[in-house]
């Protein structure tokens, strides 16, 4: 964190903050033509309206909004750095309800099971965020059923694995620029297989080289690399503790030291995949009740200190034992009510456990500029699968990590009426602070009469009340670098660090045209030093905050190499 002293003598705690790639304090938008972590320190010029006392917080603040109906229910969603949210479902249930442009020929896949002669309607969108517009995406070939992915240090959304005739393949979308319709995914009938095993319900995990490690999926105790090393030997390589866990979208964080922690069921190790070793054997988890799918909780790296020397991973919700087959027979248990948090650095680590205003199973954790973390999404029933849950769970609950035990966690009680977000639901964080959230289908097909839980074709975005008007006054703005949009920021395997930061108020004077003008009164120069090692933040696009107090200004993209 850093210290802001405004001209009144007033100080106020000031960070900087990003996600899986995002940064908080003060930073200069390189777009990428730069090495960030060569420079070491960057300069930043800040606009600070007002200090005097930071709004508290407050469970009645915050707000929902309906944005679209994009025609495409959001299985998964993945914000690139142009500020365009990638939105894309299943392949192989029938038709979506988002028909191709026209003249665009029908997806024609014989291996589709729905629609094998033809699919003319779109499966993904491009969402454009500051036009509240989208586009069908119509080059998604084979099925990206509970696929996974990552983004590469240029930018480029890699979505590895799914279902069928996807259990093996890659395909990959850029961030496109423009209004260029042809701006699409690339894969193509007939493309090879890339993966050296199914990869159905597997996680990945970007590394300090900017490849990625794909862990996991139905019946696969294994791990690979994406892209292949040039000398990789075998293309799997055993991982012995998911066959006695659960092999299913397994928690993977990057640790501070390069090693991976790796939760699945209601355990963890630390491991070091360049040698395949074990270095770590973590503790069960409370009472050992599952933690992942199908009795899907979810879980966040919290925020890292400059320079850290210690990691601490949140895992919360879940399902008892015995929920998933009770929920094959119509019977649905009540969801866990209890997170572990843990210290994964300490040689002695053990969970503390905790406990959520309400329960929850299926939920999505978001990290926020402010460090603290957003709980949102899923059911207060049930487990993950079709027809397997029948109560939506209640509306976002904030995690303050750094709130003593007891005082952590707040309900929220956001104005309007969000719709529920349930089985397949989604959320990610966006540059301005919202939280957007997509998807929600509990059922094989679309289906939209005679439900309780219609398909969910919708996004909304969820305003914490840090963005409530009240905090305004207070809220900060990074006047130079202006935003211009290149950064990512991906919801699940999100890091977010604080940065290091000087701040003065500047003597000089803001040039524009043959104009020689004073600096206005709230201005500073802040200087920010880049996180040293790519254990901290591996190559790629970071969105990056400054926080007054706990309120964010609006976040700029920087990349680094």
């Amino acid at each position: 964190m850093m210290e802001v002293v405004t001209d009144n003598g007033d100080k106020s705690n000031d960070g900087a903050v990003g996600g899986l790639n995002s940064l908080s304090s003060a930073l200069v938008n390189l777009r990428g033509q730069s090495t960030l972590r060569s420079l070491h320190l960057v300069p930043l010029l800040l606009l600070l309206a007002s200090c005097g006392i930071i709004a508290p917080a407050s469970g009645a603040g915050g707000s929902w909004k309906f944005l679209q109906n994009v025609g495409v229910s959001g299985m998964h969603m993945q914000l690139l750095h142009n500020d365009r949210v990638i939105l894309f479902d299943r392949t192989n249930f029938g038709r979506s309800n988002l028909s191709f442009p026209a003249g665009t020929p029908c997806r024609a896949n014989p291996k589709d099971l729905a629609l094998p002669q033809g699919d003319c309607t779109a499966h993904a969108v491009e969402y454009n965020v500051r036009d509240n517009t989208f586009r069908p995406l119509v080059h998604i070939v084979t099925d990206t059923w509970c696929s996974s992915g990552y983004v590469t240090p240029d930018g480029t959304l890699v979505q590895t694995g799914g279902w069928n005739d996807g259990f093996r393949k890659v395909r990959l979308m850029p961030a496109c620029t423009g209004t260029d319709a042809s701006c699409d995914w690339s894969e193509r009938l007939g493309d090879p297989n890339v993966l050296a095993a199914d990869r159905w319900y597997a996680t990945n995990q970007r590394l300090p080289d900017g490849t990625a490690i794909i862990v996991g999926g139905l019946g696969q105790a294994t791990y690979e690399f994406h892209p292949k090393p040039s000398s990789f030997g075998p293309g799997t390589f055993a991982l012995p503790f998911l066959g006695q866990t659960n092999t299913l979208y397994p928690f993977v964080h990057l640790n501070i030291d390069g090693n991976l922690f790796i939760f699945a069921n209601n355990r963890a190790v630390l491991f070091n995949y360049r040698t395949g070793q074990t270095v770590r054997t973590y503790p069960t988890l409370g009472n050992g009740e599952p933690r992942t799918n199908p009795e899907a909780g979810s879980s966040v790296l919290l925020p890292l200190k400059p320079d850290p020397t210690e990691a601490e991973v949140l895992v919360c919700g879940g399902a008892p034992v015995g929920a998933n087959a009770d929920a094959q027979r119509g019977v649905f248990d009540p969801a866990l009510t209890t997170c572990g948090r843990i210290k994964i650095t300490d040689p002695a680590a053990a969970w503390a456990v905790e406990t959520m205003p309400s329960p929850r199973v299926m939920g999505d954790m978001v990290t926020l500029p402010n460090g603290e973390v957003a709980i949102l999404n899923g059911a207060r029933d049930g487990v993950g699968g079709w027809e397997f849950a029948k109560t939506p769970a209640d509306g976002p609950v904030i995690y303050r990590p750094g709130n003593a035990p007891g005082a952590r966690f707040e309900a929220q009680n956001p104005a309007g009426s969000p719709r529920p977000r349930m089985y397949h639901s989604s959320a990610l964080l966006l540059r301005d602070g919202r939280v957007l959230v997509g998807g929600s289908n509990p059922h094989q097909f679309y289906v939209f009469d005679g439900v309780q839980f219609p398909t969910e074709l919708s996004v909304e975005a969820f305003s914490p009340d840090y963005l409530d008007a009240a905090n305004d006054a207070r809220r900060p703005k990074i006047a130079f670098p202006s935003s211009s949009s290149t950064g990512e920021q991906q919801a699940r395997g999100q890091r977010l660090l604080f940065l290091q930061t000087q701040v003065d108020r500047p003597h000089g004077y803001l040039v524009s045209g043959k104009q020689k003008m004073p600096l206005p009164h709230g201005v500073f120069q802040a200087t920010v030093q880049m996180p040293a090692r790519p254990e901290l933040a591996p190559p790629g696009y970071y969105m990056l905050f400054v926080v007054n107090g706990r309120i964010p200004s609006e976040g700029i993209w920087v990349h680094i190499s």
